[in-house]
């Protein structure tokens, strides 16, 4: 289905594989990119934490300040869009992690100039292991399928109403996967991430996330309702092949 000619026209409810032209599509893959090299550039190697009231601290990782913007998006994607066309996003956003991994690699091997005073410290931000690559690489990819995966069907489920329970609902699922597999496989056993802290990292990690995810939900609505009057559209996945390697968009 095209897009409608007024822009103030009431979304119609449509299979996923009837749509073909969207205007602003490729305006929310940009962003869902964007965001996801940010996050990984910014915040995804340090730990922070919060003191409470009894003295302690409880850390976290960096990252989650903005992070879990992605995984709107990727609900607004999915929502939207559906989840085909949210698959060919969250592959464009995995090959772009591949890329700046590689150039970053590339950038950090390359010989100083004779008395440039930053290699050191170009190599402590963005030289990261392979490993935390990797790692990073993995928990995208499955829990942002996961993520759209679990909108999609609760889509369904739901007849489209409840919007709130399932963009919530895939985040439950989608970041707690995200985080569960990306710092025990990026630091367990690494020097300054002992056992304890590393777990509450990924506790954190996933209640900040989800928490994230709720209070942006009059976000989520706004943004959601906005694109499906001006799209014209409201995609339902009744007959999507949910196959991540799916190439059908």
């Amino acid at each position: 289905m095209t897009e409608t000619s007024a822009p103030s026209a009431a979304p119609t409810h449509v299979n996923a594989s009837a749509v073909r032209h969207f205007r602003y599509y490729d305006l929310v893959m940009a962003a869902f990119v964007a965001i996801l090299l940010l996050s990984n550039i910014i915040g995804a190697s340090k730990p922070s934490y919060i003191a409470l009231p009894n003295g302690t601290q409880w850390a976290f990782g960096a990252g989650v300040l903005f992070f879990p913007i992605s995984y709107i998006i990727g609900d607004v994607l999915t929502e939207v869009y559906g989840y085909a066309r949210a698959r060919r996003v969250i592959w464009t956003g995995f090959a772009a992690l591949a890329f700046m991994a590689f150039m970053a690699w590339v950038v950090v091997s390359l010989p100083p100039a004779e008395g440039w005073p930053g290699q050191a410290s170009y190599e402590f931000v963005f030289g990261n292991s392979w490993r935390i690559v990797l790692a990073s690489m993995t928990a995208f990819w499955v829990g942002e399928f996961a993520n759209s995966y679990v909108l999609a069907r609760m889509k369904l489920w739901t007849s489209g109403r409840h919007l709130w329970m399932r963009t919530i609902g895939s985040t439950v699922v989608g970041q707690g996967l995200d985080s569960l597999i990306f710092y025990p496989l990026a630091f367990y056993g690494l020097a300054g991430w002992p056992p304890e802290q590393l777990y509450q990292v990924v506790l954190s990690q996933w209640l900040i996330k989800t928490a994230w995810e709720a209070a942006l939900t009059p976000v989520t609505y706004a943004v959601v309702g906005a694109l499906k009057r001006r799209e014209g559209v409201d995609v339902f996945d009744e007959d999507t092949d949910f196959n991540p390697f799916g190439a059908k968009a």
